[in-house]
């Protein structure tokens, strides 16, 4: 299991590192122990949290409601829960675009 995966009993959490400002969202891959995103907005009044939000949310095909903030609101370091998600789902649908990246 990647470092940047754990699971709960809520669902399964990311660890993720945002780049606000960039030129195109996009999962770049993996740095540390943390997924590395770009994301277009910048950040503030929460507008780089709600797109990691959707942006997760589209990646791994799940509803925008069931991606919440866990901790990180104000921080580039952000852990993400996609409640009632499997493990093994959220890790296949990552790989696809990881390889990509």
């Amino acid at each position: 299991m990647p470092a940047f995966l754990s699971a709960t009993e809520n669902g399964v959490v990311l660890n993720v590192y945002v780049q606000p400002r960039a030129s195109r969202n996009e999962l770049v891959g993996v740095q540390g122990e943390e997924l590395k995103v770009r994301l277009t907005s910048p950040p503030v009044d929460g507008e780089a949290n709600r797109l990691c939000r959707e942006y997760f949310a589209k990646l791994l095909r799940v509803s925008k409601s069931s991606v919440e903030l866990v901790s990180g609101e104000r921080s580039r370091h952000k852990r993400l829960l996609v409640a009632g998600g499997c493990l093994r789902e959220v890790e296949e649908r990552l790989a696809e675009h990881l390889m990509k990246a």
